[in-house]
């Protein structure tokens, strides 16, 4: 198979608000989270109390099922909070950092590193929830082999961080992840060019995709890799998890830091942070001017989750979307063609015609309409999926709860975020993300 893949299906999003290429400052906020949510297939068990002391790298939750399983706090401070919420499920658990910041010492690696080794360090630093487990999306079980381990060094989703520029000069610990994973499984990783920074790394098999939105996506690149069977498993784990991986080895210590990307219609100056997982959104009050007009959304506008201003950024994110609410009303919104401020991927606008599909646009959240029937053929939902699956009827038969009819149609290659840009171009305004999760609930549920 060859290394140069190019996608000829997708669609790339041209929102308004792109970070420049900057990073405005460092934010070591005064509180962070820890959030089971972040981690799925968790069963998270609590392993401090408030007012508890914890250094970066201290582990706070474990997995019931598999207490091997850590999630480390990113920074050293005090327990400053169990957030729970109905019938007491955990939230959060919130840390008070230190103003200066102390590791936990888990020792760099010296020489040749065993499998059994390599594993044991990164579940005792809590990085093994770096691993996302497919099928099912969940954290990888480490009594599981898995076929292959895949990392996507670029990401085409709207506004994006740039790998190139957050994690360009991380080569030397991204080179020292690779190395350690490759004890585990065999590694793919998917660059964009074969210019890029990451084409060089060595113990990895280097491939390149060509194409828009969403060729980025790991899912899109595994299913032209080595499409997921059944019976058969893969970890993905992100490039910005990886240089962590990789400066755990080299350092010994725990480190989460990451230049982190705020953008979109409603930012005040998009550019770069650097930071930790968990920081509050509070703390990004100088990118947006009104918390009751705007949306925040930790990840991108199309998979990311809506914190609002008293949430906190993702375990895995590496951008922060703000957009405005659209809550105006539009009068006979329908019936006006002539909307060059609005955008079209169906040309439902007469401002292709004027060259304008590639502007940049302001867009907001309002739907313009409801969840409804479906009444586009499968054909409409597959023109921008770059995968050898029926959308449409994998999305039917998560709606029947159809096990038989969900593997016939690619549950085990998919997770929600793959099909995120159906969703987008849905005119029946149905919540397909949401179904898709629901389908592999099902399936984790009854394949148990």
């Amino acid at each position: 198979m060859s290394n140069n893949i190019v996608l000829k299906k997708g669609l790339n999003i041209p929102l308004a608000g792109v970070p420049a290429l900057a990073v405005k400052r460092t934010i070591l906020p005064d509180t962070v989270a820890v959030q089971p949510s972040d981690f799925k297939g968790l069963n998270a068990r609590l392993l401090v109390r408030e007012g508890d002391k914890v250094l970066a790298g201290s582990p706070v939750l474990a997995d019931k099922k598999n207490p091997d399983v850590l999630v480390t706090s990113p920074v050293s401070g005090t327990v400053k909070e169990v957030v729970r919420g109905d019938k007491r499920k955990l939230l959060a658990v919130l840390v008070k950092a230190d103003g200066e910041q102390e590791y936990l010492d888990f020792g760099a690696a010296k020489g040749d590193l065993t499998c059994e080794e390599v594993k044991d360090k990164l579940l005792k630093s809590g990085l093994w929830a770096a691993f996302v487990q497919r099928p099912y999306g969940i954290v990888a079980d480490p009594a599981v082999t898995p076929k292959a381990i895949f990392v996507s060094a670029f990401s085409t989703a709207p506004l994006a961080a740039d790998t190139e520029f957050t994690l360009g000069n991380e080569l030397p610990a991204i080179q020292a992840g690779v190395s350690a994973l490759a004890k585990l499984a065999k590694v793919h990783v998917s660059v964009k060019s074969a210019d890029s920074a990451f084409a060089k790394l060595n113990d990895a098999e280097v491939h390149v995709f060509k194409g828009k939105h969403p060729a980025g996506n790991v899912g899109v690149q595994i299913s032209h890799i080595c499409p997921i069977r059944k019976d058969e498993t893969v970890w993905t784990v992100s490039l910005a998890l990886l240089a962590a991986i990789g400066r755990l080895f080299t350092t010994g210590r725990c480190d989460f830091r990451r230049k982190v990307a705020v953008g979109g219609p409603a930012t005040n100056g998009p550019a770069y942070i650097d930071t930790l997982p968990g920081i509050p959104m509070t703390a990004l009050k100088e990118f947006y001017v009104d918390a009751d007009g705007v949306r925040i959304i930790s990840g991108d506008v199309l998979t990311g989750r809506n914190t609002g201003e008293n949430g906190y950024l993702g375990f895995y994110d590496t951008q922060v979307t703000i957009l405005k609410e659209g809550t105006e009303p539009e009068l006979l919104g329908w019936a006006r063609p002539f909307r060059f401020n609005q955008y079209s991927a169906d040309h439902s606008y007469f401002n292709w015609c004027l060259g304008r599909l590639d502007k940049e646009v302001a867009m907001d959240t309002n739907l313009h309409g409801g969840p409804r029937a479906f009444v586009m053929p499968d054909s409409y939902y597959a023109k921008h999926l770059p995968m050898d699956i029926y959308p449409l009827y994998l999305v039917k038969a998560c709606l029947a709860g159809d096990i038989d009819n969900m593997e016939k149609f690619g549950i085990y290659e998919v997770l929600p975020e793959d099909l995120a840009l159906v969703e987008f171009m849905d005119p029946s305004k149905n919540y397909v993300q949401d179904i898709i999760q629901n389908g592999i609930d099902l399936m984790l549920k009854e394949m148990a």
